[in-house]
């Protein structure tokens, strides 16, 4: 091999070396940490492509993920049910307050007071029922424990239900579970559980007035920020429509407030002067209760009463039928639409339809604010989509 040719066999050497030499100097240098000399649109690069928004893996991926987002949300509300119903009464009870705090406003008192003055009236309000009703009440729920088996003793002397009673022994087990308190121990877990029940009910209780006070104070900074939410453009009409629903909200509560009273102290009266006198406090207790609930609540008030009047005296039975039957009507038909005319303006269906609803969904609470909740929506549908469909 000549000189030439030697000389030839190593230039390709050396390039070879020279270019692994300034790939590992190129490659040390990417791994330093690298800071941009000057700002740019380009300082740290140029921008790859974006992905494609419609290709099957992007879809997939993101639907898949918000899938998932939305599962875990629905799991974390479902585990704060309760807490969420407590919420949403105790808005409810002080929007149903609020009016008082605006009669007060319109004859001159700061808000401030307003809101303290009904704070301190609801207070002792549940104060004085804890102090002087509960205790009435329960001595009188111990006497109809206690006379409980003597009415089914009058009971069992029907021949029907004699029949029953030595073929399934119904009278024999319900007559021990009322004596023993196995009933509540059945119902409540045992001694525990219904000390339990009761502290949870306090507890609830307290919880519920205390965010009823704090909404009470700051419903109009409440408004105010929710109402915000609304395009600038159609922040005033949102502000009427809301201002009207909670208006709306604020008098069907009274009104329920004031048709339960009337049907308790009516009850209290008549079960006095029919020979009820012994457990007329409680049981006016529960018609007021219960006359709450839209529909069936003046009912199942009425089976409870009737019944025990029945087991007292069948006479004392007969008068509470006949009672109730007529107060029903009057409450239906002149009571209920007095008080309730200025309040909710919605057919008498959809008063039925939304009462279904709300107690199949959340119980007796879902029953309580399915009529108002159904009023907003018949005011928002007749001001929004009816009125839109109208111009088109």
């Amino acid at each position: 091999m000549t000189g030439a040719d030697s000389e030839a066999a190593a230039e390709p050497a050396e390039d070879a070396e020279a270019e692994r030499r300034r790939l590992e100097a190129s490659s040390a240098d990417f791994l330093r940490d690298k800071h941009p000399d000057e700002s740019g649109p380009d300082t740290f690069g140029k921008p790859g492509r974006p992905l494609r928004e419609h290709s099957p893996f992007f879809i997939g991926f993101f639907g898949a993920v918000g899938a998932l987002v939305a599962i875990w949300l629905g799991q974390q509300l479902a585990s704060i049910g309760s807490i969420l119903v407590l919420i949403v009464v105790a808005a409810f009870l002080a929007i149903g307050l609020n009016p008082v705090v605006e009669m007060l406003l319109r004859r001159g008192v700061r808000r401030s007071l307003s809101v303290l003055t009904v704070a301190v009236v609801v207070l002792l309000t549940v104060m004085l029922f804890a102090l002087a009703i509960v205790p009435v009440i329960s001595d009188q729920v111990t006497a109809l424990v206690e006379r409980a088996p003597e009415w089914f003793t009058q009971v069992r002397n029907n021949d029907t239900i004699e029949e029953l009673d030595r073929e399934y022994g119904l009278i024999d087990r319900a007559e021990e579970y009322v004596a023993q308190g196995s009933f509540a121990e059945q119902v409540f877990g045992g001694v525990v559980g219904l000390g339990l029940a009761v502290v949870s009910a306090l507890a609830n209780t307290f919880i519920i007035i205390v965010l009823m006070l704090y909404f009470l104070a700051s419903l109009p900074s409440i408004k105010r920020t929710a109402y915000r939410l609304a395009p600038a453009s159609r922040r005033e009409r949102v502000t009427y429509l809301g201002d009207q629903i909670l208006s709306d909200v604020g008098r069907y509560v009274s009104g329920a407030f004031v048709v339960a009273l009337t049907a308790g102290v009516t009850s209290l009266i008549f079960l006095f002067v029919v020979g009820l006198g012994e457990y007329a406090v409680a049981l006016a207790f529960v018609v007021a209760v219960l006359d709450v609930i839209p529909m069936i609540g003046a009912t199942l008030a009425a089976v409870v009463v009737t019944a025990i009047g029945f087991a007292t005296d069948p006479r004392i039975g007969i008068a509470c039928v006949v009672f109730y039957i007529l107060y029903q009507q009057l409450e239906n038909y002149v009571i209920y639409p007095r008080v309730m005319s200025r309040s909710v303006d919605i057919p008498g269906s959809v008063i039925v339809i939304a009462a279904l609803v709300g107690a199949a969904l959340l119980g007796v609470v879902g029953a309580l604010l399915a009529i108002p909740t159904a009023a907003a929506l018949h005011l928002l549908l007749r001001e929004v989509v009816l009125r839109r469909q109208d111009a088109r």
